[in-house]
């Protein structure tokens, strides 16, 4: 007598090879055939017409404050996610002393947009050392698995505190002790260490994150705490772009090498992405990474399915008028009288005739890309869009020119502001306008089809839980999955292909053997999709975070069922109320 019983689907099995049509059976949360599967179960599934995939591992989110007080995992767990790595880009929550939950907090706010008010009213803060966080974390019941690494930038503070955020250089002494901990975090199950180097990532205060300019020592002292286990990988982030200094490509990617080099035998992880400044530093990169790969480095690239980019909109953090003095004497108003007032009589005209100011600079929130990108709007308007242009609610990311803002203008004979204006104003004021600052260089996805087609290339960037007021990437897997694999006009990725990237390839490059694949022995964990469904729709603004903080929630169609360990959370896109997902303990 099995638990469950799948029947009746077309099984892709996570190994990319062809589809087949069979059986599964369940027992205990594990599968335990594949084929016929005579016998009985307590519960048959029936799958006849859809597809039915193994769940989907993403090695790049930011839950790391949510999964404290969130059982839900909204938006991952909607589109057939069942493991998450967290930690990314060097930030998190742990190890957190108490007089240093501010810190992070404004840490967490600047780089990865996340309500501060929001962090503070809902991190249950119940851990001070890395092994205590994830003791916490595992505590609550969950919709998916999760699996942390160590983040740099709270490991820095906690050992060094003030000098950390002071850009201090870290003594012999202080590497020894952020390796010592590394390690006991490691033997503790966390699956890696991760740091971050982007000049793009700031805290809420306009400060640099406290590892941005680490020396290559620190760097590598504490990598090496991997050494000698049969688990663990590395993470960075770096945009090779370093403001204070001009372009540093080659110095930057030397500091990485020593970095990935300290655990020769971990395999490591990168950003990778086409930057509009510096188009080919993409190009640089993966040359880099094939000639450590040459050398017996295991370096992988973590790369996105579509641009890279903001919704802007009236709810959105960011949008093109809120440097114009005029909107800036509304800002704090509802949204609801933001909307009134720009549709008044002779606002739009007032507003549109002023000089937009800085917003950027010490002690704000804004970070400097933001005044940059208003100061150009008129020259960067050809990339921006609406994102469901034909208003039919569905979205489309891959557009070209003649339906951007600058096109319109141009045809109608009006300035690029009085188009996005009037586009801001539309669906009542909660239009979004889609911008794509990376990934997008020629307006068009030949960069992203190399990116995501080359062997060293790893599916990521999702920045689940992160980002939540102007993006949600969270949505990747559902997108590589319908537009690369169905619906693209020109080069696609195979259906077999794609599930394969969202499945087994993450699972090996973690080293989780018992997921990523539908075979007896593995996780039950599946996704039965009803694949011509499958499709995403405009994001909507929610206010569901603690403090009534606000975050962007993409709705999405075709996920019939989702099961983690053999267990049902996912019913027709409909959370239910299983909660089976546990932390991952490496080793």
């Amino acid at each position: 007598m099995f638990d469950l019983k799948i029947t009746n689907g077309k099984i892709y099995d996570g190994n990319g090879g062809d589809a087949f049509i069979a059986n599964i059976a369940i027992t205990d949360g594990k599968i335990v055939a594949v084929g016929e599967c005579a016998g009985e179960a307590v519960r048959v599934v029936d799958a006849k017409g859809a597809i039915v995939t193994p769940g989907f591992v993403d090695l790049h989110t930011h839950y790391d404050g949510q999964i404290s007080w969130d059982e839900e995992m909204k938006p991952s767990i909607n589109h057939g996610v069942t493991t998450i790595v967290t930690g990314n880009c060097g930030v998190g929550f742990a190890p957190c002393r108490k007089e240093d939950h501010e810190k992070l907090i404004k840490l967490m706010e600047g780089v990865e947009d996340i309500p501060g008010t929001a962090l503070a009213e809902g991190l249950t803060w119940d851990w001070e050392s890395f092994p205590e966080y994830m003791d916490a974390i595992d505590a609550k019941p969950h919709t998916l698995d999760f699996a942390v690494m160590v983040p740099h930038d709270p490991l820095r503070v906690f050992v060094m505190g003030d000098r950390a955020v002071l850009e201090e250089r870290a003594t012999q002494a202080d590497i020894d002790e952020m390796k010592k901990l590394t390690r006991e975090a490691m033997e503790a199950g966390a699956v890696g260490f991760s740091t971050g180097r982007s000049d793009a990532h700031r805290c809420s205060d306009g400060k640099w994150t406290p590892s941005s300019e680490a020396h290559p020592s620190e760097l590598s002292g504490i990598a090496s705490a991997l050494n000698g286990l049969d688990y663990g990988v590395l993470h960075a982030v770096n945009d090779f772009e370093q403001e204070r200094e001009g372009d540093q490509f080659d110095v930057e990617f030397d500091i990485m090498e020593t970095y990935f080099r300290a655990a020769p035998d971990h395999k490591s992880s990168m950003t990778w992405m086409q930057r509009d400044l510096v188009p080919d530093h993409w190009r640089k990169i993966l040359k880099r990474a094939e000639s450590l790969q040459e050398q017996g480095i295991d370096l992988r690239l973590q790369a996105a399915p579509r641009g890279i980019g903001l919704f802007l909109g009236l709810q959105s953090t960011f949008h093109p008028m809120m440097a114009f003095p005029s909107y800036i004497e509304i800002a704090e108003l509802s949204f609801e009288d933001r909307v009134a007032k720009m549709n008044a009589d002779g606002f739009k005209e007032k507003m549109l005739a002023e000089t937009v100011v800085k917003l950027a600079g010490t002690g704000s929130s804004v970070p400097p890309m933001t005044d940059i990108m208003i100061a150009m709007t008129e020259q960067i308007a050809g990339k921006m869009f609406k994102l469901s242009p034909d208003g039919s609610g569905e979205v489309y990311y891959e557009q070209g020119y003649e339906s951007s803002a600058a096109a319109q203008a141009g045809r109608e004979g009006v300035s690029v502001w009085s188009v996005l204006y009037d586009w801001m104003l539309e669906d009542d004021g909660k239009a979004l306008i889609y911008f794509p600052i990376y990934n997008y260089t020629d307006m068009n996805y030949d960069a992203v089809y190399e990116m995501m087609t080359h062997p060293l290339a790893l599916p990521g960037l999702t920045d689940g839980g992160a980002h939540v007021g102007y993006i949600c990437d969270a949505s990747f897997p559902t997108y590589l999955m319908s537009y690369w694999a169905r619906d693209r006009d020109g080069d696609q990725i195979s259906l077999a292909r794609a599930i394969q990237m969202l499945t087994s390839d993450g699972s090996d490059f973690l080293g989780l053997r018992d997921r990523g694949r539908i075979a007896v022995g593995q996780k039950a964990d599946i996704n039965i999709i009803d694949y011509d469904k499958l499709a995403l729709k405009v994001p909507i603004m929610v206010k569901d975070l603690p403090a009534g903080g606000q975050r962007l929630l993409q709705p999405v169609t075709g996920y019939v069922a989702t099961f983690v360990s053999g267990e049902q959370v996912i019913d027709n896109g409909e959370l239910t109320a299983a909660r089976p997902g546990r932390l991952i303990r490496m080793g």
